[in-house]
């Protein structure tokens, strides 16, 4: 069986920077132990592939697989793997799709131009949990010391919207460049845990590089086959919660821009707006662009 693949960058508008992404298309025929070991192949930080939708009025159904295994819902394979779509169909042009993604459908805005770009609503309003981490012990596993956990009146704090992360503010872009992340010290408040319920570190800060980027991050998940991450769609929408609980934003839209894979080489650009209502959070959507690096056909 030969099946149509492509492999796109993500949550950037430049060829060999941000998130890299591969994209199997017509993958009805593919059981799980398949895509796992496809993933394992392109060893990327997540494959995303389509096959037929369950609902006549959706675009397409959609399996997730990083290198350590499946995940409920992801951002960067939600917009690149849109984007991927759309081109497929000779696009993109401005329009809706609904992908099927094993949280639930998920609506995504394309918009055509030089470069594309595609947004998506969070399937899941992020949520807080109960924080597994404190910060004495997570200065640690970070290599970091406790002064540099924390910056105005943000604190470590956790939060899902689909996939939980712990979020970690830091002092500033020097404690972001000096963080080292030691596997073995964090696993070891894991004990016993499949590595997929291990929960990932968020790191960010109010210093950034790119003067319109409101927040900077990292993300180190070596325990999921991505030792760091060069743009996270699902920790930036867990993300939104910390931001409206820390900073109280206003009511209505609030947009920003978040930076992360700058210490990796990669760097990437993810819209984040957050809708206020009555002091909550309304909606809350992830956009960003994608740009096609390679395709090809796939021998399984």
């Amino acid at each position: 069986m030969s099946l149509a693949y492509a492999v796109y960058d993500v949550f950037t508008d430049q060829r060999f920077a941000g998130n890299p992404l591969a994209v199997v298309f017509d993958a009805d025929m593919l059981d799980d132990a398949a895509m796992a070991a496809i993933a394992r192949e392109f060893n990327l930080s997540e494959t995303i592939f389509f096959s037929a939708a369950v609902s006549r009025t959706h675009t397409a159904a959609a399996r997730i697989f990083m290198p350590g295994g499946e995940l409920p819902f992801a951002g960067h394979p939600t917009v690149g793997g849109a984007i991927a779509l759309a081109e497929r169909d000779g696009g993109p042009d401005d329009r809706l799709m609904v992908i099927e993604e094993a949280i639930g459908p998920v609506r995504v805005a394309l918009h055509g131009g030089e470069v594309p770009y595609a947004e998506f609503d969070l399937p899941r309003l992020p949520e807080a949990q109960q924080a597994v981490l404190d910060e004495g012990a997570v200065a640690v596993a970070l290599g970091l010391a406790p002064s540099d956990i924390g910056f105005e009146n943000h604190r470590v704090s956790q939060w899902s919207a689909g996939n939980p992360f712990l979020c970690v503010p830091l002092a500033g872009l020097d404690a972001m460049a000096r963080a080292r992340f030691d596997m073995a010290a964090w696993l070891a408040h894991f004990p016993g845990q499949d590595p997929l319920d291990v929960i990932c570190p968020y790191l960010y800060c109010r210093d950034t590089v790119a003067h319109d980027a409101a927040f900077h991050a990292r993300m180190f998940g070596p325990h999921h086959g991505i030792p760091e991450d060069p743009a996270t769609g699902s920790a930036a929408a867990a993300f939104a919660g910390a931001v409206h609980h820390f900073d109280g934003l206003a009511e209505g839209p609030n947009a920003l821009w978040i930076e992360q894979g700058v210490e990796m080489g990669r760097p990437s650009r993810i819209r984040l707006e957050i809708t206020g209502r009555d002091g909550a959070i309304d909606a809350a959507r992830i956009g960003g662009h994608a740009v096609k690096v390679a395709e090809g056909r796939l021998t399984v």
